[in-house]
């Protein structure tokens, strides 16, 4: 009887250890280190566990495909046979929002990088406007949150980040139609109606911030995110400009564009990524001390473009893929 009894008890064992294991799909473009954290498990120690566990559905590479289930790594306790985690470092941005002004930073790759995150327009400039029905899609909106989701992701890879243009009520959104607002400062500062003047300002900032932020900073970049306006038929991918002769400015587009290919080859495989690179005459570029990058991410008047913007997690995985791109330039 008791041979029976551990017979029948050692066949359901796997059920019950697959049972008591958790598993989560990821979001679309989430990362590892968001998809733990969306989960409360950050820090290294859950990283390296998620990646033990997960290693056959991984194959050896440290991207997360949409759709599949993945194993979560047990949550640590004062009881577990692996012990507590490591202490993780927690920032405090306002500016994200209530609901999200904490950041974990649970990776390292970028520490001893510095970004200067700015997105176009603002106060009275609201940029391209396009319209779904009756509403109105404004630029500095969408290039605004976007932005502020890429400056959370950086600074959970533990860069430093200075937010150039901000909005101290919108905080990251997940509505598909953002509020229009003529609130957002050049870091406190009202930003001016004239072209030249508004250009000339973030410029300042950045110039500013990089005069001390070069001494104690081996790689600063500037990343100025905006929405393209074009004819509604002309569906366009996300493209990069860099300034004339910037041979950093030019092998950073490129790497990012890189991460874009590739994502799009693994998300949307058979579709093709025509994302370029390209060195144009702008202002910011021209103007900005640091090494710069200008991305346009889309056509506001394109129908299809627009899913890009007014879906929350395709902004999510437009800051997401932002990052690896960054990351990777970094890494060289």
């Amino acid at each position: 009887m008791n041979r029976l009894l551990l017979l029948l008890f050692l066949a359901a064992l796997p059920v019950l250890l697959s049972a008591q294991q958790a598993t989560d799909k990821p979001r679309r473009g989430e990362g590892i280190s968001t998809f733990l954290e969306r989960n409360s498990r950050s820090g290294q120690a859950y990283y390296r566990e998620f990646l033990e566990l997960n290693r056959k559905r991984l194959k050896g590479k440290k991207e997360l495909l949409y759709g599949v289930s993945y194993v979560l790594p047990p949550k640590h306790g004062t009881n577990s046979s692996k012990g507590k985690p490591g202490k993780v470092r927690t920032l405090h941005e306002p500016l994200f929002g209530k609901k999200l002004d904490e950041v974990k930073v649970t990776g390292n790759r970028l520490a001893g990088a510095c970004f200067y995150v700015v997105s176009g327009h603002g106060g009275p400039d609201p940029g391209a406007i396009g319209r779904v029905g009756r509403h109105e899609l404004h630029e500095d909106e969408y290039a605004y949150d976007v932005a502020l989701r890429l400056a959370r992701n950086l600074m959970a890879e533990g860069a430093e980040v200075r937010i150039i243009i901000q909005d101290k009520k919108d905080g990251i959104r997940n509505d598909r139609y953002l509020n229009n607002s003529k609130r957002e400062t050049c870091m406190g500062d009202p930003i001016p109606l004239g072209q030249v003047a508004r250009l000339q300002q973030r410029c300042d900032k950045i110039n500013a911030l990089y005069a001390g932020d070069r001494k104690k900073y081996k790689y600063c970049r500037s990343i100025f995110l905006h929405v393209d306006s074009r004819g509604k038929r002309a569906q366009v991918d996300v493209f990069f400009y860099h300034a004339d002769g910037s041979k950093y400015g030019r092998r950073l587009a490129r790497n990012v564009r890189d991460v874009f290919e590739q994502k799009y080859h693994r998300h949307q495989p058979g579709r093709g990524f025509e994302g370029s690179v390209s060195a144009r005459n702008l202002y910011v570029l021209n103007h900005s001390t640091p090494v710069a990058l200008f991305v346009e991410l889309g056509n506001i008047q394109n129908s299809f473009d627009q899913r890009r913007f007014v879906i929350a997690d395709n902004r999510q995985a437009l800051a997401n893929w932002l990052m690896e791109g960054l990351v990777k330039d970094y890494g060289n």
